[in-house]
């Protein structure tokens, strides 16, 4: 077998492994496009791929930089990149725990891809960022895709999304991104 001939092979296998690829990579985004579409066809409060133009304003006191900022009253989450244009990455209607988080400034310090809830039910993209009084609060989204409060009583610090919603609050806050919680 001649030096052509070896050539020839590994030109047609590295062809092959680039098709391959460009195949997986144009599917991914097809089949993203169609997970965002079937959501948004499955309820009626679709989940925001991105600020609303009636998206209520960012609150005034959520400070600066590369956020996630949540609002208690407005029980309302905002995802800010001020390196993007839009800063404004996302907005979008949460529900809360029984238990509200204090005001102020903390860190995403754990992350889960699935688990159970306090409340029972199976939850996946789980950013956690603080205890209080024996409560842990993060933002999750419940695999069945329900958005309904705790039952009354249990004492619980989950703030349920939207599970597309979930996977963009995911996607955007690694381990040490600030959460900023506002009254």
């Amino acid at each position: 077998m001649g030096p052509g001939v070896v050539v020839a092979g590994l030109t047609a296998a590295a062809m092959a492994v680039v098709t391959l690829l460009a195949v997986q990579a144009d599917g991914a985004g097809s089949r993203a496009a169609a997970a965002e579409a079937s959501a948004g066809a499955a309820t009626e409060a679709a989940p925001s791929s991105g600020p609303a133009p009636t998206a209520p304003a960012l609150p005034a006191s959520s400070g600066t930089g590369y956020r996630v900022v949540y609002s208690i009253a407005g029980h309302r989450v905002w995802l800010v990149d001020p390196r993007k244009t839009p800063e404004l990455q996302a907005s979008f209607a949460v529900t809360p725990g029984s238990a509200e988080p204090s005001p102020g400034s903390y860190s995403v310090y754990s992350r889960t891809a699935t688990g159970k809830g306090t409340d029972g039910r199976q939850i996946e993209h789980v950013v956690r960022f603080t205890q209080q009084s024996g409560t842990v609060f993060g933002f999750s989204a419940a695999v069945d895709g329900s958005t309904e409060p705790p039952e009354a009583g249990l004492r619980t610090g989950g703030i349920r999304s939207a599970r597309a919603d979930g996977q963009l609050l995911w996607d955007f806050a690694p381990t040490g991104t600030r959460v900023v919680v506002t009254p």
